[in-house]
């Protein structure tokens, strides 16, 4: 899971952390903002914690981050939590989507474990959620990306990471892990939520 923290407030919104020590996530995140941000990391600001995330919903998550950043370090925070949700299991994995078959946080177990409990069921329908919680200036903000597909029966695709070699987007033919990080990053639910925290912070005054 990761969190942004915007460096100066006083200044030009123009540099955010990516809090987090997942490689991946961190090169998407550069990749979505481009010239927007310069984007730093979690080690880069020499901040090493294991923030807990204890709520049950997406959002509560990222407030929780949020909130542990701007009271231990002192500022503006974006935090995020994304999971995905499939229809015919009552929306799960949702919330414990990066420990779905254990705390060991393994994407190719979490996947095995979905399509088993897939296996046979003809509604394949899911979502990419991702919730982000934005606490500038003492004030809390939401912002949400949403992609609707389907789970595939079969992994396919080398690229991406978590859940992406199972997930085929609505309208196309092929699974996140089989597009290029621009073509993905163009229409994943992570690009939609930081478009609309974007837009916001642009035309915040």
């Amino acid at each position: 899971m990761y969190y942004f923290c915007l460096i100066n407030r006083h200044i030009k919104m123009n540099k955010l952390v990516f809090a987090t020590n997942n490689q991946h996530k961190l090169r998407e995140i550069r990749e979505i903002l481009k010239d927007k941000f310069e984007v730093l990391s979690l080690d880069e600001i020499g901040c090493h914690e294991e923030i807990e995330e204890t709520a049950d919903t997406l959002e509560g998550n990222a407030l929780i981050k949020a909130r542990y950043i701007s009271e231990h370090y002192g500022y503006d925070c974006f935090a995020d939590d994304t999971g995905l949700e499939v229809f015919e299991l009552g929306n799960a994995p949702g919330v414990i989507s990066a420990r779905y078959a254990g705390i060991d946080k393994d994407s190719k177990s979490n996947m095995e474990k979905l399509l088993n409990e897939l296996s046979g069921s003809h509604d394949r329908k899911a979502r990419f959620r991702t919730a982000i919680a934005l606490l500038i200036n003492n004030e809390e903000y939401l912002f949400e990306g949403i992609v609707n597909g389907k789970i595939t029966e079969l992994q396919s695709g080398n690229e991406g990471f978590g859940y992406d070699p199972i997930f085929m987007p609505e309208g196309f033919d092929l699974t996140f892990a089989q597009m290029s990080s621009e073509d993905k990053n163009a229409i994943s639910h992570r690009g939609r939520a930081i478009s609309s925290m974007i837009d916001f912070l642009k035309n915040k005054k």
